[in-house]
């Protein structure tokens, strides 16, 4: 597993080790998940959810990535 570094502001971070002690989680675990959430997934989770997509609809490989990409930013935007 990758490590890193974030800059938060004070108050962000004392929210974030606040909900981590009412979880009873670490607080990497909260970010991870909120990450996921927010729509960001690994190259591979994505080829997967474009493999499901053609299969589910038929549509063909260059169609399914549209769609999805479309998906994608749909969600981000939110």
């Amino acid at each position: 597993m990758a490590r890193m570094t974030i800059t938060l502001p004070d108050q962000l971070h004392q929210a974030l080790k606040q909900a981590a002690a009412r979880r009873q989680q670490p607080m990497a675990e909260i970010i991870a998940e909120s990450l996921t959430f927010y729509g960001i997934k690994s190259t591979e989770s994505a080829a997967e959810i474009v493999a499901r997509a053609r299969s589910a609809s038929r549509m063909s490989e260059n169609e399914a990535s549209r769609l999805a990409l479309r998906e994608v930013q749909a969600t981000r935007q939110e």
